[in-house]
């Protein structure tokens, strides 16, 4: 008997109701109307288990067996907002954020850094793009029509264009990018939430030494930076050379300009600067065969060298 009545008690956490409030963080009052999902996360990945509304008070109640590992979504004018429960947290007064959205870019939404690499490998050249969007204000940018991210491919990719998405506190996830208006220009519809919002973007150009790159940004960065492997020459107008990252030997340039016209000749890969018996750093092997493979392993290896490249534009500022 006794027994019986623990596993009951040990049951009643997971069959407890899942409930709170629905605050919309713009305006700072109950939010109503909003669509709150409980999904739980199994191994076949998240399956949604009940929606329900936001009361006029934002309250709102899902009375679902629960074995709380999960999250829960929160969509409001068009835009859906996560919040992570993980076991042993309490599953009652769980306190949800919503903004208010707006189609046009406020003046306090920036692109803070730019980051590209050129990777030319025989007969194609694997670009990576990185974008960080920074949004201090209290209102959710969202033009699905035009897209947040803009931007430019001079050729016609030989696949197309992968993008990955991290909204503030998020996980990385799947956009795709669509045709825009002008030649070669592309978009991606995804809103810039309060926070910063990474958009980072992975395609493959046809290569032949030497080639033109060339490109327009069609969103001013406070900072754009570019970095190619060793054994690649790049030059023209609008660029800065800022030296070589010590690891890798990967060449970094400061751009300077909203247009580029660039040359660039021989190939290389970011292991290229390795020394005969150095310890082995991530493997990029996968850049060569197929550029879209571990694209957040091959970006944060990037985001290491343009850090280097950061520095080094530091100290060289330093120097005048």
């Amino acid at each position: 008997m006794r027994r019986s009545i623990w596993l009951l008690a040990a049951m009643l956490p997971a069959l407890a109701a899942v409930d709170g409030t629905v605050t919309n963080a713009t305006t700072g009052k109950p939010q109503g109307g909003a669509t709150v999902t409980l999904y739980q996360i199994s191994e076949g990945g998240p399956e949604p288990l009940e929606s329900v509304k936001s009361g006029a008070d934002g309250s709102w109640k899902i009375d679902k067996p629960f074995g709380g590992r999960g999250f829960i979504q929160t969509a409001f004018e068009g835009v859906t907002y996560n919040h992570m429960l993980r076991p042993g947290t309490a599953m009652s007064g769980i306190a949800l954020a919503v903004f208010n959205t707006t189609p046009k870019m406020g003046a306090e939404i920036t692109v803070t850094n730019h980051m590209l690499l050129l990777e030319p490998q025989g007969d194609k050249l694997a670009v990576r793009e990185s974008y960080f969007f920074s949004n201090p204000g209290k209102l959710t940018w969202n033009d699905s029509a035009n897209g947040t991210l803009r931007f430019i491919v001079s050729k016609e990719p030989l696949a197309a264009v992968e993008v990955n998405a991290t909204a503030p506190q998020g996980m990385p996830i799947r956009r795709a990018a669509e045709k825009g208006r002008g030649a070669g220009e592309m978009k991606v519809d995804f809103p810039i939430k309060p926070g910063e919002t990474r958009i980072d973007l992975a395609y493959t150009l046809p290569y032949s030494s030497p080639s033109q790159f060339q490109t327009k940004f069609l969103i001013p960065a406070a900072q754009t930076m570019i970095a190619v492997p060793n054994g690649v020459e790049l030059k023209g107008a609008g660029i800065k050379d800022q030296g070589k990252e010590p690891t890798t030997q990967a060449s970094i340039f400061r751009v300077d300009a909203q247009s580029l016209d660039l040359t660039m000749t021989g190939s290389g890969d970011l292991s290229g600067g390795r020394e005969e018996g150095a310890t082995r750093g991530p493997e990029v092997e996968q850049i060569k065969a197929r550029p879209y493979d571990k694209l957040p392993l091959v970006l944060g290896l990037a985001f290491a060298i343009l850090g280097c490249g950061f520095a080094l534009l530091y100290r060289s500022e330093a120097r005048k």
